[in-house]
């Protein structure tokens, strides 16, 4: 394949570049297009909740099916933002030890947090899937995608998880990154897409390379996913 991270040079280290998250599923789509348009072993698994609209742009431009992959971050403490690690729905649990002795975090406190993921990624299995079976993985060309990467974990944590699954390739797909998140996520990935890289040092937020930015409710998600799969039934009939 190359050289195993592929961005659009002309974005790198700038911000505002995306009025939404449909949008930047768009430009993503047309990047990821001359490699994975109408691939038959292709599978776009998208991470609720701000990945949920890129994922649904691609699906449509690829031609490719799409599911969910559930992962959530283990918050920190009294920091409804930060995370300290990432936990799948299968129960895999990833954690970032030098954070966790920093913040001197017991293992009390850890479990606790562990638990509670554990919980809220059931929930959302049932919001998000309801009964439906997961995906057949082996085999595929699997494009995680999100609607960016912070520390990279919850990404690191899903990438290992589909390796698992003998994903034929594990491709990691998003609008926008931090390079030592991206040469993080490698460490699992075959190759990281990435419109937007920040390399300069300082703080990295997701949301800086969004003009529109907020928070998706599970409820919101749950309608989109619902909208695109009656949209898929109604194609097919």
């Amino acid at each position: 394949m190359g050289d195993r991270i592929i961005e659009k040079k002309a974005y790198r280290n700038r911000s505002g570049l995306f009025a939404d998250r449909f949008q930047a599923g768009e430009e993503l789509a047309e990047m990821l297009a001359p490699e994975f348009a109408g691939r038959e072993d292709g599978l776009i698994l998208a991470i609720p909740a701000g990945g949920v609209p890129v994922g649904l742009q691609l699906r449509d431009r690829l031609g490719l099916p799409l599911d969910v992959f559930l992962v959530r971050k283990p918050q920190i403490p009294g920091n409804t933002e930060a995370g300290f690690g990432a936990v799948t729905l299968d129960g895999d649990v990833l954690l970032n030890r030098d954070l966790m002795s920093a913040l001197k975090l017991s293992q009390q406190d850890v479990q606790a947090q562990i638990d509670r993921v554990k919980g809220e990624l059931e929930e959302r299995r049932k919001a998000f899937r309801g009964e439906r079976p997961p995906p057949e993985i082996a085999g595929k060309t699997v494009l995680l995608v999100d609607d960016g990467l912070a520390s990279g974990y919850t990404m690191l944590a899903a990438a290992q998880a589909i390796k698992t699954k003998m994903a034929r390739q594990t491709i990691v797909a998003v609008p926008t990154a931090p390079l030592a998140s991206v040469r993080h996520v490698l460490e699992a990935a075959d190759a990281v897409y990435s419109l937007h890289i920040q390399d300069r040092g300082g703080s990295f937020a997701v949301a800086s390379a969004y003009r529109s930015w907020r928070d998706l409710e599970r409820d919101e998600v749950a309608r989109l996913l619902r909208e695109a799969d009656e949209s898929r039934r109604m194609g097919e009939d």
